[in-house]
């Protein structure tokens, strides 16, 4: 299997398991309260992570890419649409709109995710990838069904809509800079976006609940948003925006097999069914292969990397010959067919 496919789909798995444990505190804390501290146990918990790494790999020579002043501008977009923006206008709409239809419109990220990836930033997709994606969203439509249909004032329904797009802008932001350190990427959005969250939730009256589900939902951040976050923008290097999004469509299965454990519940038909649908969709991503004459253009940038066929260049310090390693590095002009990805040497046109 790809390494981008595990990537993405360890990613989907943590951040399905986290939210059977977010449920157990959504009576104890206020909404945006709580969306401040999963964010910000993520933010502090990959910043301990960081801190241990610099100490452990001071000599490696495969460190990681910093964020470079050319991507603080995706970079800053990401946040303020994703970090930002996302969690308050879902907070606005669960005001009006019933959990079971919240859950039904969430599926639309995955929809707008791949409506941007391809249609915005020309990422390149085929009738089969499209018609797994199809598959996948169907699976978590059905899967969040609830008995009723969407109902509420649409001010409502629109803001979740609109926090579902700001995700997805978030998605697309990101790949552009998926090359660069993924605990850094990951831990300073945690850091701005739990600051700025929690901030909100205490100016508009909350206060603090007690110490030990403070920590519980550090914890529950750390793994579910921060540690499934470094997955998912490894997956983005190496799969492209749309395809990871597919994969992470798994999200919902994740949590919904980790309630069943749980609490002992007996699984609905509807859910054996939004199953297969699932699995038919993973299924067609899976097996894809796409190959084709292509042209790579001249390009600079810097990432951990191995001599392979897409890096045959010279060093201008003493290398050791120890790989993987990094270094900025120049890709000459290349022509080649070969099955891959639109990962971060191939986001060419068709």
């Amino acid at each position: 299997m790809h390494i981008g496919v595990i990537y993405a789909l360890l990613a989907a798995a943590l951040f399905g398991a986290s939210t059977p444990f977010a449920k157990t505190l959504v009576g104890q804390v206020p909404p945006l309260t709580l969306a401040g501290l999963l964010y910000l146990g993520s933010g502090i918990g990959l910043l301990i992570c960081y801190a241990v790494r610099a100490l452990v790999k001071r000599n490696d020579p495969d460190q990681p890419v910093a964020l470079t002043r050319r991507d603080l501008p995706w970079f800053a977009g990401a946040i303020a649409a994703g970090g930002v923006a996302g969690p308050l206008l879902l907070m606005a709409g669960l005001i009006s709109v019933s959990a079971s239809a919240a859950s039904l419109l969430l599926n639309m990220e995955g929809v707008l995710t791949s409506m941007l990836a391809w249609f915005v930033f020309k990422e390149n997709f085929d009738r089969r990838i499209f018609t797994g994606m199809l598959l996948i969203v169907a699976a978590g439509a059905l899967l969040s069904w609830d008995q009723a249909p969407v109902t509420g004032p649409p001010w409502g329904a629109l803001a979740i809509i609109g926090a579902c797009l700001c995700w997805a802008i978030d998605n697309n932001l990101t790949r552009k800079v998926s090359a660069s350190d993924p605990l850094q990427i990951a831990g300073a959005k945690g850091l701005v976006a739990g600051t700025v969250n929690l901030g909100i939730g205490l100016a508009l009256g909350a206060s603090m609940p007690a110490a030990p589900t403070v920590l519980l939902a550090g914890v529950v951040g750390f793994c579910g948003y921060g540690l499934s976050l470094v997955l998912f923008v490894l997956a983005l290097r190496h799969l492209g925006t749309a395809r990871t999004g597919a994969y992470f469509s798994a999200a919902p299965f994740a949590g919904a097999a980790l309630s069943l454990l749980m609490l002992g519940e007996v699984p609905a038909p509807l859910f054996w069914v939004a199953a297969a649908l699932m699995a038919g969709g993973i299924w067609l991503h899976l097996t894809e292969s796409h190959a084709h004459t292509h042209e790579h253009p001249p390009m600079s940038h810097a990432h951990g990397h191995r001599h392979d066929e897409h890096h045959q260049h010279e060093h201008d310090f003493d290398w050791d010959g120890a790989e993987p390693h990094t270094h900025a590095h120049h890709h000459a002009p290349l022509r080649h067919s070969h099955p891959h990805y639109p990962d971060i040497h191939h986001r060419h046109r068709h």
